[in-house]
């Protein structure tokens, strides 16, 4: 059966960790899926568990990303990887609620371009997590939702479900950090193209270690908070906007496993 949801996780030296969050994940989703773990490295720590679990459910895939490091270009190439008309994006660290991914998608299938999985709206919450990073975190979506009218109260969020044409159409230029989850929220915004959002209870990552590095990430999630703001733009103006930057829409990736080996 053709999979109608493409699931994205970024994964960076996981360990038997990412073994408790896909069994969550495998066990709540009921559309057919597929998941893509998407690493940096073939000596990645995560794979060996993937595969294992690949071996008896065929909607995994470790998946080798040939864009660069990092979590933006893991993003990047698991999108362009994707088979369905429909990508979430979610962490391997278990934050996220497994149980919404279905949700976020029939949203999607209904006419949104984004659907965000907020913390900030009525029934949302946030459990733990670094104060200083909570408050921009609030702040930013409470704005942007007021003032930008971006549709959700939680644009900096990264759980989120895509339209997969949308995406490739209006491209990714984000290359470093989380920010591809803002970047999107705000160009469906300057083209008034519809954004949902659900409320979700995100808890603090309960294994491992978080890469989130504030300050390092934190001029991007500024250059996508600014851009929300201007005034509506075409698809065209869009892509001629990107185009000065030697930024595109997103290509394909290869499909199939032999493809994948050739490029790793």
């Amino acid at each position: 059966m053709r999979a109608r949801v493409s699931v994205i996780v970024p994964v960076y030296n996981e360990g038997e960790a990412i073994v408790r969050c896909l069994e969550r994940m495998l066990r709540e989703m009921l559309l057919p899926a597929e998941v893509l773990i998407v690493h940096d490295m073939p000596e990645d720590t995560t794979v060996p568990y993937v595969q294992e679990i690949a071996r008896t459910d065929p909607r995994v895939r470790a998946v080798l990303n040939t864009y660069g490091r990092g979590p933006a270009n893991a993003i990047r190439f698991g999108i362009d990887a994707a088979l369905a008309p429909v990508v979430v994006v979610t962490m391997a660290d278990g934050c996220d609620d497994p149980r919404q991914i279905d949700e976020l998608a029939r949203l999607v299938d209904r006419g949104v371009v984004v659907a965000a999985a907020s913390r900030y709206m009525p029934g949302g919450q946030q459990v733990g997590g670094p104060r200083l990073k909570r408050m921009m975190s609030r702040w930013a979506g409470r704005s942007l939702y007021t003032f930008a009218r971006v549709g959700t109260r939680d644009a900096t969020n990264s759980f989120k479900a895509y339209d997969t044409a949308f995406v490739r159409e209006v491209g990714i230029e984000s290359r470093t950090g989380f920010e591809i989850g803002l970047e999107l929220t705000a160009k469906a915004t300057r083209l008034r193209l519809p954004v949902a959002e659900i409320p979700t209870i995100w808890l603090d990552r309960p294994l491992g270690e978080s890469h989130f590095d504030l300050g390092r990430f934190l001029p991007g999630y500024l250059r996508w908070y600014f851009f929300a703001y201007g005034r509506r733009l075409s698809r065209a103006k869009l892509a001629r906007r990107a185009t000065p930057t030697g930024v595109v829409p997103a290509r394909r990736a290869p499909q199939d496993s032999t493809e994948f080996e050739k490029t790793a």
